[in-house]
C-alpha cells in the first residue's frame, strides 16, 4: 500500500505513473479540500475532482480543471444575467454572517453564483450538484467522495482530507483577506501575499480513513507546499502521523526556479525559501527526496539524513510520470 498527498496539478499527474508502477487497488490519495468553495449553493472541491475525472477518464488535460469538450451554456447564461442589470462579474464573496450560516462543510468559502467568476462546465457542475445533495442528505464528505469514485470507476481510494471545514485565506500586502480562488482565478496572483491562513484546522481533525491511510508509506507528489500540502499539514495530529512512516517528497522547484503555478510567491509570502530547499524545511518529516538531475541543491547540508534520488522530474505525458513514479518507489525502497 502507498498513499498520496494530492494538491493542484502536480501529484495528479504523478498519479498517472503511480498507478502502473503500484496496483491502483493499493493507492490511496488524500486530497486538498483547503481551496473548495461554495460557489452559487453548490460545494466545488477543486483538488478532489482533478483526481476523480483523471481517474475517470474525463479530464480536460490541456487546463487539468473539470471535463473535458464539456458545455459552459449554465456559467454563460450567469454572467449574460449579471452583465444584462449592471451586476458585477467577480467574485462575490458573501458576507461574515452568511460565511457561518448553512452547511458547516462550506464556512469561510462561500460565494454567491450572481455573475460566476469560476467556469464550470455543465457535466462539472452535475457533479458539484450531486456531491452537495449528498451532503444534505447527510452523507459525510467522504461518503460523497466515494459515492462519486464508484460512479467514475475509480481505482485508487481517494479521500478528502477532513470532513470538517477548512478554508485556505490569503493575506495580502494590499490588506485584504481574500479566498485561495479569488487570489488565483480572478486575480491571477495579485497582489502580493503577506501571509496565508488555514481558516478552520485547529477545530478540523483528519478523518479516520485519512489517519489509517498515513499509516502506510506516504508519497507528496510535486504540489505547492503551501495551498496545496499546506492545509492538510494544518490539521492535527497529521505531520506526527507522517513522522511515523516512511515519506518521499518530489520537489516542485529545479533549484529556484519552479515548474508552474504561485508556489514561489507563495512560499516567499510565508517566510520561506522559494527553493528544493525551502520545500525540504517545509517537509521537517521527509525522509527522501526526488529531486531533479539539474538541480544542484545540495539537501544534506541542512539534512544529512535524507536520501536524495535524482530523475528528470518534469512530468508531460504518462511515460514521465511513470519516470519520477519509479524514482519514487526506488527511494520508499531505500528508507523503509
Amino acid at each position: 500500500m502507498v498513499t498520496f498527498l494530492a494538491g493542484g496539478t502536480g501529484t495528479p499527474k504523478l498519479l498517472d505513473g503511480a498507478t502502473r508502477v503500484w496496483d491502483p487497488a493499493e493507492v490511496a490519495v488524500v486530497a486538498n479540500t483547503g481551496d473548495d468553495v461554495e460557489l452559487g449553493g453548490h460545494l466545488v472541491c477543486p483538488d478532489v475532482d482533478t483526481v476523480l475525472f483523471a481517474g475517470g477518464g474525463v479530464l480536460d488535460r490541456e487546463t487539468w480543471w473539470g471535463i473535458a469538450d464539456d458545455t459552459t451554456a449554465t456559467h454563460e447564461e450567469l454572467r449574460r444575467l449579471a452583465d444584462e442589470v449592471g451586476l458585477e462579474t467577480g467574485p462575490r464573496y458573501l458576507d461574515d454572517e452568511a460565511q457561518t450560516a448553512g452547511r458547516e462543510i462550506a464556512r469561510w468559502r462561500r460565494f454567491s453564483g450572481v455573475g460566476e467568476f469560476m467556469e464550470i462546465g455543465d457535466r462539472d457542475r452535475a457533479v458539484h450538484v450531486a456531491r452537495t445533495s449528498l451532503l444534505d442528505e447527510g452523507r459525510s464528505l467522504t461518503e460523497a467522495v466515494r459515492t462519486l469514485g464508484d460512479a467514475f470507476d475509480l481505482d485508487v481510494d481517494l479521500l478528502p482530507m477532513s470532513d470538517d471545514p477548512v478554508a485556505t485565506l490569503i493575506h495580502t500586502e494590499a490588506g485584504e483577506t481574500i479566498h485561495f480562488q479569488e487570489y488565483w482565478v480572478a486575480r491571477r496572483g495579485e497582489p502580493a501575499v503577506a501571509d496565508v491562513e488555514f481558516r478552520g484546522a485547529d477545530d478540523a481533525e483528519p478523518t479516520n480513513a485519512v489517519l489509517e491511510a498515513l499509516t502506510d508509506p506516504v508519497v507528496i507528489g510535486p504540489s505547492n507546499p503551501v495551498t496545496s500540502v499546506g492545509p492538510m499539514l494544518a490539521l492535527p495530529g497529521v505531520e506526527a502521523a507522517l513522522s511515523a512512516t516512511p515519506v518521499v517528497a518530489v520537489s516542485p522547484f529545479v533549484g529556484e526556479e519552479v515548474f508552474s503555478g504561485p508556489a514561489a510567491d507563495l512560499m516567499a509570502g510565508v517566510g520561506r525559501e522559494p527553493s528544493t530547499a525551502g520545500v525540504a524545511d517545509a517537509y521537517p518529516f521527509a525522509d527522501a527526496f526526488v529531486l531533479d538531475d539539474a538541480d544542484g541543491t545540495d539537501l544534506r547540508d541542512r539534512h544529512p539524513d535524507l536520501h536524495v534520488e535524482r530523475t528528470d522530474t518534469r512530468i508531460d505525458d504518462e511515460d514521465d510520470a511513470e519516470r519520477v513514479s519509479r524514482a519514487c518507489e526506488r527511494a520508499l525502497g531505500a528508507v523503509s
